[in-house]
């Protein structure tokens, strides 16, 4: 873990200040699930847009309001009663978006369901299984991993598992203006892993905060406990610090 000087501490901790408000979410999958009711409705939404969010913004946030548009705001029915199969087919290996097909979306969705009909909700499936932030990447990916759709979701957690773990900080702190908070009361904030992808790794390094290159799980969560010594009680902070830093400091 590196140490991190007074002056770079404080500048992030203004950053995250300045930037995890109302305004972010323009622009930000995370938007999504602020578009939909209630609890399960905001968990599934928040998932799917999760996992759609790599490659071109623009692009992949079309795909994901296809979505929305398509489950009619209902998007927990949508997939527990396999309302997917009017859009995804399963012999359709025409591209939805990127290395998603359209049949391996329905493999997902598929997936997805059988899951909200055991255990009711993929909360409810974290809480059975996870009591802290790396031990529920590592059970979602098994999960989805065991029913074969690990191009969706990685297929274990060795990987950085970013999207994974930006859902997890989305539905796990609370008290914040763009992440919901939901699953508050059985996965300590204090445990998520920081959301590691090319980008944060380089403005990290800039920053001294990590050595390493690669993005990784355990890179992932060396980062994760250096933000620590910032904000202790809540290192997931970190994301929009760093989102601040990128911003203000482009080259």
């Amino acid at each position: 873990m590196c140490t991190i000087d007074d002056r770079t501490a404080k500048m992030l901790r203004h950053y995250a200040q300045k930037y995890e408000t109302k305004e972010f979410l323009d622009g930000d999958p995370s938007w999504f699930m602020h578009q939909v009711d209630g609890k399960l409705n905001k968990e599934a939404m928040a998932f799917v847009a999760s996992c759609i969010s790599y490659g071109s913004r623009k692009q992949f946030m079309s795909k994901i309001n296809n979505i929305l548009d398509w489950c009619g705001g209902d998007i927990d029915a949508y997939i527990r009663r396999g309302l997917y199969e009017r859009h995804f087919a399963v012999d359709d290996n025409g591209c939805f978006y990127r290395l998603y097909s359209h049949s391996k979306m329905f493999y997902f969705f598929t997936a997805y369901s059988k899951l909200l009909n055991t255990y009711g909700s993929l909360g409810e499936y974290v809480r059975q299984n996870a009591h802290r932030g790396f031990e529920a990447v590592d059970a979602i990916c098994r999960y989805f991993g065991s029913e074969g759709v690990s191009v969706v979701v990685p297929k274990d957690a060795t990987s950085a598992c970013k999207r994974v773990c930006m859902f997890l900080r989305w539905m796990v702190r609370d008290n914040s203006p763009v992440d919901l908070g939901l699953w508050t009361d059985f996965i300590d904030k204090r445990t998520l892993v920081m959301p590691l992808d090319t980008h944060v790794v380089t403005q990290s390094q800039r920053l001294g905060l990590i050595a390493c290159k690669n993005t990784s799980m355990r890179v992932a969560q060396k980062l994760t406990a250096t933000l620590t010594q910032i904000f202790p009680d809540d290192p997931l902070k970190g994301d929009f610090a760093l989102f601040g830093y990128g911003v203000n400091n482009a080259r």
